[in-house]
């Protein structure tokens, strides 16, 4: 495999997130050259799939296409992937995990077509060494993915591995912590650079407090992993790794911030929790945490932002409670936050309307399987009728 080849790369991430992994590509100097529900497709090398590993903050997972080829049966599937020059990509004393996403006709079993494909790669590397790689579920070595749509199917190496929202410092995750590659989203949908002060109470675990310090930085994401998909193939050069990484990190903000960031929770445990997490992130220097109640955040005067996960009342009972809650938070807003610009997200259409403001935007993403809403509150000092006119 020749790594300076030029391919199409499919970059996946999850739902809601395709707009600001496009913005991250083509941020990076990338053409987008298509799009699908939950990736973007962009054309480059194995050495560029190894740059966006480490630099692409909303992507899962980054697949270098190998093959597309016609397929009508699970024994063409066999064929055609038997036929590529595995010994060249995979040891045989490699680990080797396949994934398929099968929609055929063809095919009635979605488990078969992974076993296939897992047959053809190690069939071919024993009759080439004498040796085969072991394989199953485990997905921190050699990933190969199969896409097969009707009477088409992809081949893509998993440059990957393990999914990249896992950054590796979320070592105290605390209650129901938002997955890191979302948490990017948000803070991205916030147009947030470093320029601006931010305020994030209700911070739980720190998730969005440490991607906003990562970001305010421009610390490349990948820069907290030490695995990827891409070291376990048999064309990997840690020269050329070692170069991309040292080439990235020169861009790296370190004389600290003019702004600030602050985050709080009333949970002490939480708190601890988020500290713990920012000092493995290496950005815990750049956060004031605090423990209290949202409402007695300190909101430094002037302009920012303010970003407020609550909880969305999914359990029996809690909705009551959380009316007085939600309440509470738009009086917060109202009240403390005026000249910021708020954001809320959350999984309650109900609940959200108990904050009392109207929303400039909704932008929709999704925590887990919870389809939610970041809403965009834009904070005047008094109304908007005042603040135009000029009145006191």
């Amino acid at each position: 495999m020749d790594i300076k080849e030029r391919k199409n790369i499919l970059v996946t991430c999850g739902p809601g997130l395709k707009e600001y992994l496009q913005a991250e590509l083509e941020g990076l100097g990338f053409e987008i050259v298509g799009s699908h529900v939950g990736s973007v497709v962009t054309r480059g090398s194995f050495i560029d799939c190894m740059k966006l590993n480490f630099c692409l903050r909303t992507a899962y997972n980054v697949l270098y296409l190998l093959k597309e080829f016609r397929c009508g049966s699970s024994e063409s599937l066999y064929k055609h992937i038997n036929k590529l020059p595995w010994e060249n990509i995979i040891a045989p004393e490699e680990y080797l995990c396949v994934l398929s996403r099968v929609d055929t006709w063809s095919i009635n079993n979605s488990m078969y077509p992974s076993l296939k494909v897992k047959d053809a790669i190690v069939d071919r590397i024993y009759k080439k060494t004498g040796s085969r790689p072991d394989s199953g579920p485990d997905r921190n070595k050699v990933v190969v993915n199969l896409f097969w749509k009707d009477h088409r199917a992809w081949i893509y190496l998993n440059t990957s591995g393990v999914k990249l929202s896992d950054r590796n410092y979320r070592k105290m995750p605390h209650k129901a912590p938002l997955r890191e590659s979302l948490a990017a989203g948000i803070i991205m949908a916030t147009g947030y650079d470093g320029s601006q002060d931010i305020v994030l109470p209700m911070c739980g675990s720190g998730t969005l407090a440490i991607e906003s310090a990562l970001i305010a930085m421009n610390k490349p994401a990948g820069s907290l992993r030490s695995n990827f998909g891409f070291k376990h193939v048999k064309v990997f050069d840690e020269r050329i790794w070692r170069e991309i990484r040292n080439s990235v990190r020169k861009t790296i903000r370190r004389d600290g911030l003019q702004k600030r960031i602050i985050a709080t929770d009333i949970d002490e445990q939480a708190i601890e929790a988020a500290r713990q997490n920012a000092r493995t992130a290496g950005v815990e220097h750049l956060i004031e945490f605090d423990v209290c109640d949202f409402a007695d955040t300190e909101v430094p005067e002037g302009e920012g932002i303010v970003v407020m996960n609550p909880e969305y009342g999914l359990r029996l009972g809690e909705l009551e409670q959380l009316e007085k809650e939600y309440k509470r938070i738009g009086d917060f807003l109202k009240k403390k936050c005026a000249g910021y610009t708020g954001y809320l997200l959350t999984g309650n259409k109900l609940l959200s309307a108990k904050v009392g403001l109207k929303s400039s935007r909704r932008m929709l993403f999704y925590n887990g399987n919870i389809e939610c809403r970041l809403l965009k509150y834009e904070l005047y000092e008094g109304t908007r009728q005042l603040r135009n006119s000029g009145k006191d």
